[in-house]
């Protein structure tokens, strides 16, 4: 399989920040690799530097095939780009938005407006084609965004958190259609901090923190180390100071962690009994909600390699507006 897109020892500096440091990755033809990181990690700076919006301090990029470092817009053509932030103009309508930015391709006229209509149907936006762009919702304006990104038919696609700040119901339908993109051939870039989104969508993932990539694998095997161990999530309405400490005296086989909203995770290499736990903890003062066996995912990797904790990524998510 041939690269699509290879960028080696990417450096990229804000002032007295170094938001890029060094980064080298490939991805295949028609592959879907997620860059994973909190915000402030680096991701968007990248995909910053590979679609031309920003010049890398140092490094190489080749976009399919073509050198890209010195000339940001020569492999324009192979490109659909989705920034995080719609780029589409408000005062137009779904449909002249998506005409304008075919016209931009040199798609003639004709075909420009019958690949607009096939994707407002394919996005599920027939409905408000005549509706200026401005009254969309969040999730219209988000599909949107990506139509317009495809209107050219690009081999090669960015995404830059595609699902951020729009409801539940957007963000799987846009999961669904990054998927079938995937599955046509589109290579594609996928920026993210939602794990859950990575672990779902991706055949490779780089883990990105402060500007370093620190681990890149196909997802089957950055879960494989934890795939044998045993993991209880206990939910409680109230957490007792130092519970932690005692738990880890009483239990000293089990690896023990608080999270926010009340958790209390529990990770063992033999099954886990629930009985004595519960009993432990309503013992030393806890109130017991639920107690159930938990699945060890790409969370317990990201968190064990990257020392990011998963609260602090769904905090990050809450501030942008995203439920999902």
């Amino acid at each position: 399989m041939s690269d699509s897109i290879n960028v080696e020892n990417l450096f990229k500096r804000f002032e007295n920040v170094e938001a890029v440091a060094g980064i080298s990755f490939s991805v295949g033809q028609g592959e879907l690799f997620g860059f994973l990181g909190p915000n402030g990690a680096g991701k968007t700076t990248t995909i910053n530097m590979l679609t031309g919006l920003a010049r890398p301090d140092k490094g190489a990029i080749r976009i399919g095939g073509i050198d890209c470092t010195g000339n940001p817009k020569a492999a324009q053509r192979l490109v659909g780009i989705v920034p995080d932030e719609s780029n589409l103009y408000p005062e137009l309508t779904g449909f002249e938005n998506l005409c304008f930015c075919a016209a931009l391709y040199g798609i003639a006229k004709a075909e420009r407006q019958s690949r607009a209509r096939e994707l407002l149907d394919d996005f599920a936006l027939t409905p408000a084609a005549d509706r200026k762009f401005a009254g969309y919702s969040k999730g219209m304006k988000r599909k949107l965004t990506v139509a317009a990104g495809i209107i050219h038919r690009p081999p090669i696609l960015f995404l830059d958190e595609p699902t951020t700040g729009i409801d539940v119901a957007s963000a799987r339908q846009l999961r669904q259609l990054i998927a079938s993109l995937h599955r046509d051939g589109t290579t594609i870039f996928l920026t993210t901090h939602y794990i859950e989104e990575a672990e779902r969508l991706c055949d490779r993932i780089a883990f990105i923190v402060s500007g370093r990539i620190v681990r890149i694998d196909t997802v089957e095997r950055l879960v494989q180390p934890v795939s044998e161990k045993h993991v209880m999530r206990i939910a409680c309405a109230q957490i007792p100071a130092g519970i932690e400490d005692r738990l880890a005296e009483a239990f000293p086989e089990f690896a023990v962690a608080l999270s926010t909203g009340g958790f209390i995770r529990v990770e063992s290499g033999k099954p886990v009994k629930v009985g004595p736990l519960v009993r432990f903890l309503e013992d030393n003062g806890a109130e017991v909600k639920e107690a159930r066996r938990a699945r060890p995912s790409l969370e317990d990797v990201f968190v064990s390699i990257t020392g990011v904790e998963a609260d602090a990524m769904r905090r990050e998510k809450e501030k942008k507006g995203g439920g999902q």
